[in-house]
């Protein structure tokens, strides 16, 4: 039998945001609370502070990096498992994935620690993306991934597919949650024109697919119609997309739209989303979950989205009001227009948890550790 002290090693590009990091930070402290040993690999970012913080351990190697280089990890990396006795290999990305897969495989099958991926993403079909389906157990954020690797990758064996749906911790963003008065005087100040009127709010960093431009049009749309409704952009602006940032905002000012705000990257989206009217996932492909869609549900905030994806599964799970076709901006401006004149309010959910998700892929490290060898 094992040790029941396991250490878990998880391997990501970067700790800076997104979801992939935060479920990666949820894992690791879950891990720590039962006592097993947590590490990350990833080049770093402004969340490491925080998992170390949570009692888990993180190594910088940049190992999300897409370069040659990147593969002297390997052995590296594989005297690092054995060095450190770790039980199980879990990659979320595919180019640390690569390193931790290539890494494990010449390791003794006897010996070595169990490996496991999740598939966050419905990456481009092809060989390089094949690896996130490697792993000993796969893990499915969402059925949209499930249907996904049964399509593109139908070598992968249904046994090894888990199908654990990303979750949101209720304490984290609880129902009917109102700001502290001091936060809500902060917000006034910095955003005056804001004040009393409904806000329609557009969170995620700043990339094409997250549907700015349809954001921007739909903005447009109400204000030729006379309404006081102003829109909030919330995300930040990676380097490389500062040009896509600059364009939109060329967009906003030629059309002289002064409904429309930035507000850049912050840490206290809960608030916003609390003193936000509506809620729009606009992504122009399918996404793969969509906790942007399900935080501001859980609080009881409505949220208008594609019926597509993660978000369709979520929207048809807890608020079905909010759900339209995907691409339809007719429907998309009829439904803000009807959601803003006869509010409705989602009710509680209770099937997208935090711990369930835990409980569920701490069942999947067990159910690995209990078997007995493992194959390539």
């Amino acid at each position: 039998m094992p040790s029941s002290r396991l250490t878990i090693v998880q391997l990501v590009p970067s700790l800076e945001s997104g979801g992939v990091e935060r479920g990666t930070l949820e894992v690791a402290a879950e891990l720590v609370k039962r006592d097993h040993r947590s590490i990350v690999i990833s080049a770093g970012g402004r969340l490491v502070e925080k998992l170390t913080a949570q009692g888990s351990e993180h190594i910088t190697w940049p190992i999300g990096k897409k370069s040659p280089f990147t593969l002297r990890l390997i052995r590296k990396l594989r005297r690092f498992l054995v060095e450190e006795k770790v039980s199980i290999v879990h990659a979320r990305s595919r180019v640390p994935a690569w390193v931790g897969y290539l890494a494990w495989r010449k390791m003794d099958a006897a010996t070595r620690p169990r490996f496991v991926t999740t598939v966050h993403g419905l990456h481009t079909p092809n060989r390089f993306s094949a690896i996130m389906t490697y792993g000993e157990r796969v893990i499915a954020v969402s059925r949209t991934i499930e249907q996904y690797i049964r399509e593109n990758y139908p070598q992968t064996p249904v046994e090894k597919v888990k199908l654990i749906f990303r979750g949101v911790e209720p304490e984290e963003f609880p129902y009917g949650f109102k700001p502290s008065s001091t936060w809500l005087d902060q917000w006034r100040r910095q955003y005056p024109q804001l004040i009393g009127k409904p806000v329609i709010t557009l969170p995620g960093r700043i990339t094409r697919l997250k549907g700015h431009t349809t954001f921007i049009e739909v903005m447009a749309k109400l204000a030729q119609e006379g309404s006081v409704a102003q829109g909030l952009i919330v995300g930040g602006e990676g380097e490389n997309r500062k040009g896509y940032a600059a364009q939109l905002r060329r967009n906003i000012a030629q059309r002289n739209l002064t409904n429309i705000t930035f507000a850049g990257h912050r840490s206290d989206i809960r608030e916003i989303y609390a003193a936000s009217t509506l809620i729009l996932s606009l992504t122009t492909q399918s996404e793969s979950f969509g906790r942007t869609v399900l935080e501001p549900l859980c609080m009881g905030v409505p949220v208008i989205g594609y019926g597509r994806g993660g978000v369709g599964e979520i929207l048809r799970a807890v608020f079905a009001q909010g759900l339209i076709p995907a691409d339809d901006f007719l429907a998309l401006h009829a439904r803000v227009n009807l959601l803003l004149e006869t509010p409705c309010v989602p009710s509680p959910q209770q099937m997208f948890t935090l711990q369930a998700m835990l409980d569920q892929t701490m069942a999947v490290y067990t159910e690995l550790m209990n078997e007995q060898g493992g194959s390539d």
